[in-house]
């Protein structure tokens, strides 16, 4: 694995499919509507999701969702790709070790993508063994049937576990949303910049009433006991490229107990606030970033980090314009090695049609 680059597509031979910028664009189910007052302005004075009440900015340390992450600079095409790994176990006769990246949603897409790596068979059973897969959060909002894919990890889990392996699953900031919107709905909480709810929140960032029409308790107290970081053979695994989990706790199990606990506590502010600290993104990417990762393995332990949450062609991407379809956009193929070789990005983009990503580690660079 190689870490992303960006090349010119003029006068090269394209390894793969070229994307447009039209190709990263959101569906519409996905798109996140821009109050009247917001039509046309700077991002600085786009509204924060949620705010019922608008107010002068943006809440200190919010990190822009999908609707205002940055545009792919036009002309340029990033070819990420894939090294082949073997799978051979570990040396204390586990299995090969897989993550998966961002679902949204995407159901058929994560049974191809599991199917290929041959996890599952063609009934969408467990047909992997003893081997080891993890989840990186974010099954629900934007993509078509978020419920449909918590069925399938909670049915995967029993599967492989009683095949010798396991599945699971981490906490994202999508299933904090979602918990919240289904607990708190419209009552107001303090976002840091007026008035906010769960429920507008929610809708504003993907959220599809079928999913909430669907929603059981046995769904809601699954994603309630989910852990937010796990170590696993030297990868520290999390959701959200943030060190906010550094808030939460000095080791990997203070932080999942603090977690489990504000969801018990069932406090609207205190929820509202663990949503807003694991929605921060970017925090690996640009100076500084290595060392953010540094902090995060020397508090968890680990040697890299793994994570989902932001897209890799935003990770890749600069600011620029969407004038334009003339120009090409990133074609992601595998993760993202960055930030010195310490992190590696699994969110593949597709809720923009993108890829869902499902790869073994260890990769190599």
């Amino acid at each position: 694995m190689v870490e992303g680059s960006m090349t010119q597509g003029a006068g090269q031979e394209p390894v793969v499919r070229t994307a447009t910028l039209r190709d990263f664009r959101v569906p519409p189910y996905a798109q996140t509507p821009v109050p009247p007052q917001a039509q046309g302005a700077p991002p600085s004075s786009v509204p924060h999701p949620g705010n019922a009440v608008v107010g002068d900015g943006q809440p200190e340390g919010y990190t822009p969702t999908e609707r205002d992450l940055p545009v792919i600079r036009r002309g340029d095409t990033v070819q990420v790709q894939t090294v082949a790994e073997p799978r051979p176990a570990s040396d204390d006769g586990r299995g090969p070790l897989f993550v998966v990246g961002d679902v949204h949603g995407y159901l058929d897409e994560l049974l191809a993508a599991l199917g290929e790596q041959g996890l599952i068979d063609a009934d969408g059973n467990w047909a992997a063994g003893n081997a080891r897969l993890w989840f990186l959060g974010d099954f629900t909002d934007r993509g078509p049937d978020g419920i449909g894919v918590i069925d399938l990890v909670m049915r995967l889990s029993a599967e492989a576990a009683a095949a010798g392996g396991y599945c699971k699953a981490l906490m994202g900031n999508h299933e904090l949303l979602l918990i919240g919107a289904k607990r708190f709905a419209d009552t107001p909480v303090n976002s840091g910049a007026g008035t906010a709810t769960f429920q507008a929140a929610w809708l504003l960032n993907g959220g599809q009433k079928t999913d909430m029409e669907r929603l059981q308790d046995v769904h809601l107290q699954w994603m309630s006991r989910l852990d937010a970081v796990i170590e696993e053979d030297g990868h520290l695994l999390m959701h959200s490229d943030t060190t906010a989990y550094l808030d939460y706790g000095s080791t990997i199990e203070d932080v999942n107990d603090t977690i489990t606990a504000i969801l018990t506590r069932n406090d609207a502010d205190e929820c509202w606030d663990l949503f807003r600290k694991l929605t921060k993104r970017f925090a690996f990417r640009d100076e500084g970033g290595s060392q953010a990762v540094r902090e995060l393995l020397t508090t968890y332990g680990g040697q890299r980090v793994v994570h989902g949450h932001s897209p890799i062609p935003y990770l890749l991407g600069e600011v620029g314009t969407e004038e334009g379809e003339d120009g090409a956009g990133p074609v992601i193929n595998g993760p993202h090695v960055y930030a010195d070789g310490l992190a590696i990005a699994m969110d593949g983009g597709v809720t923009m049609a993108g890829k869902l990503l499902v790869v073994q580690l260890p990769l190599h660079d």
